[in-house]
């Protein structure tokens, strides 16, 4: 089943970047760079928190992992889904599209910067890393 391959090495990149990142802590310092944004101006971006997220997945640690980052944690069930319906598409022999359409990606924007404006305001420090 060779047009399975694309599947294929898309899980295994995704599955080695989370086993890289359940074996190397980023909640130990100096593994992993800092975010600048964060460093620069104390404001939290709205991948703050990502790697300590995707860690504590690795881990099976669920609600440490949205105490990091929420919005990682939707963005990697997303993620799971997508794969998943691409990889049955694939080996049933059908077409897979994700149609970027103009209102999709003004809602993910919108999203985000809710997000980001929400974890940096006093009454969303429960969003913070």
């Amino acid at each position: 089943m060779a047009r399975l391959l694309a599947p294929a090495g898309v899980l295994a990149a995704v599955a080695g970047a989370f086993a890289y990142v359940g074996a190397v802590d980023p909640n130990e310092p100096g593994h992993y760079p800092a975010c600048p944004l964060l460093r620069l101006t104390g404001v939290y971006c709205p991948g703050c928190g990502g790697l300590r997220s995707a860690h504590a997945v690795a881990h099976g640690d669920l609600a440490t992992a949205l105490g990091a980052n929420a919005l990682a944690v939707a963005g990697y069930g997303l993620f799971a889904m997508l794969w998943a319906v691409w990889a049955v598409r694939v080996a049933r022999g059908r077409p897979f599209r994700v149609e970027l359409r103009p209102a999709r990606l003004w809602g993910v924007g919108v999203l985000v910067a809710a997000f980001t404006l929400v974890r940096n305001l006093p009454f969303g420090s429960w969003l913070h890393p």
